[in-house]
C-alpha cells in the first residue's frame, strides 16, 4: 500500500489505435471501467493491462448484459481487445429449463427435475430429509462439478472438514446481536444457495436442495476461558480440523455466540462450507447485511438463481468428452495417487509443517512462460 499508484506508463500497451465498430468501442469501454484506465486502444491485451482471472468474470457478467455472449476461455485465448471483440456474440447461451416445481405443488415427479436424472424413490428418499417435506422444496439439481469436487474430500475426511470456512466478531452488546442475526437471515431468505441443503445417501448422483423456508442455526455456548481469551477458546472448540456439520441441514452456516467473561460483549463464530459460498460470497453477504442493518434492502439487486450456473456447468459441456479425455489421459494409472503420501496422514493436521522458499529466478522465468503459453495462471499450472 505504500508503493506508488502506477501512472499510465506503468502498463505494457501497443501502440495505441483507436477501437473501430460498436462492438470494439463497447469493450474498450467495459475495459476502460474494470481496469481504472483512462483509455484502451485496439491492440491492448486485457492481462497485460492488469487484468486477472476474478477480473476476466466481471467481464463475462457485463457483456451478458449486452447480449455479447462468450466463454471465459476464449478471453484466455484471445485476450487482445479487437481479437476478442471478433468473437463476441459467437458463444450461443445455455437455454436454462424452468423450475418446475411450485409452491403449490403436492408432489415431486421425475419429470419436474430437469437438472438432475433421479428415480422415484430417489426423490421421495430426499423429501423425507426436508423439514415440512414437498411445501418446503424449492428445487432440486445436481451439483456442479466443483461441488463434486468439494463433497468427495467432505467424504473422504473422517475427521473434520477441509472446507469449512470460519469467521468471528465481536458485539458491544446482545442488542446489536440479534439486530445482526436478524439481518443475516433476511439475507439467507434472499439466496437459493444459502438455503440448499445436500443429499448423496442412496441416490445414483448427489442432490441439492433448495429449501423454502431456512431457519439459521444459532447455538450459544459458555465460555470457561476469563483472561480475554474468549474469542481463542470459541476457534479452538469448533476447529474445523475436528468439527463438521451437517450437510443435509440447510443453511450450511452455523452460527455459535457466546457471552465474553468478564465484560458485556458478545463474541459470535461463523462456521460457511464452500459447497455454498468461499470469500466472495462472505463479502457479498456481509455487503448486503450492512445494507439491510441500514435500512437500504430495497436497493439490492435481485438474486441470481444458482440453478442458472448449474444449467450451464452441466447443460454446456460435452460430459461424455471430458470423460473420454481423462480416461484416455490417465488409463494406465490403477491405485490411488494423492500427492506427497497424503493417505498416510493422520490426526488433526496440528503435525504438519510449512516450509517456504524462494524460487531460483530461472525457473521461475520457465514456469511463468510455461502458464502463459498454455493461457493460464501461474496457481493453476501449479495445483494441476
Amino acid at each position: 500500500q505504500a508503493l506508488p499508484a502506477p501512472d499510465d506508463d506503468a502498463y505494457a500497451r501497443t501502440a495505441y489505435e483507436a477501437p473501430q465498430g460498436a462492438v470494439e468501442t463497447a469493450l474498450a469501454q467495459i475495459w476502460a471501467e474494470l481496469l481504472g484506465l483512462e483509455r484502451v486502444g485496439r491492440h491492448d491485451n486485457f492481462f497485460e493491462l492488469g487484468g486477472h482471472s476474478l477480473l476476466a468474470v466481471q467481464l463475462m457478467e457485463r457483456l451478458r448484459r449486452l447480449s455479447l455472449g462468450v466463454e471465459v476461455r476464449t478471453l484466455f485465448a484471445r485476450p487482445v481487445l479487437c481479437d476478442l471483440a471478433a468473437s463476441l456474440g459467437s458463444h450461443d447461451e445455455v437455454a436454462v429449463p424452468a423450475n418446475l416445481i411450485t409452491e403449490h405443488s403436492t408432489a415431486i415427479t421425475p419429470q419436474m427435475l430437469p437438472l438432475i436424472e433421479l428415480a422415484q424413490p430417489e426423490i421421495d428418499r430426499i423429501v423425507a430429509t426436508v423439514p415440512g417435506g414437498v411445501g418446503n422444496i424449492q428445487d432440486i439439481y445436481g451439483l456442479s462439478p466443483l461441488q463434486d469436487g468439494i463433497l468427495f474430500h467432505h467424504l473422504l475426511a473422517t475427521k473434520g472438514d477441509p472446507y469449512l470456512l470460519v469467521s468471528q466478531m465481536a458485539f458491544a452488546e446482545r442488542g446489536l446481536l440479534e439486530r445482526y442475526l436478524g439481518a443475516v437471515q433476511q439475507v439467507v431468505d434472499r439466496h437459493d444457495i444459502l438455503r440448499t441443503a445436500f443429499v448423496w445417501e442412496g441416490l445414483s448422483s448427489p442432490a441439492q436442495v433448495v429449501w423454502r423456508r431456512a431457519p439459521l442455526e444459532v447455538t450459544e455456548v459458555e465460555l470457561d476461558a476469563c483472561d480475554g481469551s474468549g474469542a481463542e477458546e470459541l476457534r479452538r472448540r469448533f476447529d474445523p480440523r475436528q468439527y463438521r456439520i451437517d450437510l443435509g441441514r440447510a443453511p450450511l452456516m452455523r452460527v455459535v455466540i457466546a457471552r465474553e467473561p468478564g465484560s458485556g460483549r458478545w463474541l459470535l463464530l461463523e462456521l460457511l462450507h464452500h459447497l455454498i459460498g468461499d470469500h466472495t460470497t462472505l463479502e457479498i453477504m456481509h455487503a448486503e447485511v450492512r445494507a439491510v442493518l441500514e435500512r437500504r434492502a430495497h436497493e439490492l439487486a435481485a438474486p441470481q438463481p444458482f440453478r442458472n450456473l448449474v444449467a450451464q456447468a452441466r447443460l454446456g459441456g460435452d460430459a461424455k468428452a471430458h470423460e473420454e479425455f481423462f480416461q484416455e489421459q490417465l488409463a494406465d494409472i490403477d491405485e490411488p495417487t494423492l500427492p506427497f503420501g497424503l493417505s498416510q496422514v493422520h490426526g488433526d493436521g496440528s503435525g504438519v509443517g510449512e516450509a517456504h522458499r524462494m524460487l531460483p529466478q530461472a525457473l521461475n522465468d520457465r514456469l511463468r512462460a510455461q502458464a502463459r503459453r498454455l493461457g493460464v495462471s501461474l496457481a493453476s499450472l501449479c495445483h494441476l
